[in-house]
């Protein structure tokens, strides 16, 4: 078994807040992340997916095509964009960094495991040098 992993990256405002709370409380639980004009990141994706080598290429999977996956299926969808209110498959979900990381994985999982014998391992993204979450489905 062999993992590769192919890094990709892509700038995408959110706010954190819940309709329900206050402006008080949202403040209070998220900070300036609750801040009413949004705030951005510039994220750093890691797509890893596992599998046994194809012995006649010498690959798992041709790297470039898992780059038109990731492309397609994600930066597409989030590059330069509001995750709260632009990003079809984030809609009425926290736009926190875990549950972007596993809206990710379930855009990719499908498409990524059309390819014969090649699984997706894990997503991994930062937010920040400082901050990640990473998903192995599930």
């Amino acid at each position: 078994m062999i993992h590769i992993t192919r890094k990709e990256h892509f700038n995408a405002a959110h706010r954190m807040y819940r309709e329900e709370w206050s402006a008080e409380k949202n403040q209070e639980v998220f900070g300036k992340c609750a801040n009413p004009n949004w705030h951005g990141h510039n994220y750093n994706l890691f797509v890893t997916v596992k599998g046994e080598v194809t012995h006649a290429t010498g690959y798992l999977m041709d790297l470039k095509e898992l780059k038109i996956i990731i492309n397609e299926h994600v930066i597409e969808k989030l590059d330069h964009k509001n995750i709260n209110m632009d990003v079809e498959f984030m809609k009425g979900i926290m736009a926190s960094t875990e549950l972007l990381c596993i809206g990710i994985f379930n855009q990719l999982k499908a498409p990524i495991e059309a390819y014969p014998g090649v699984y997706l391992h894990s997503v991994k993204l930062y937010e920040t040098e400082n901050n990640s979450a990473e998903y192995f489905g599930g």
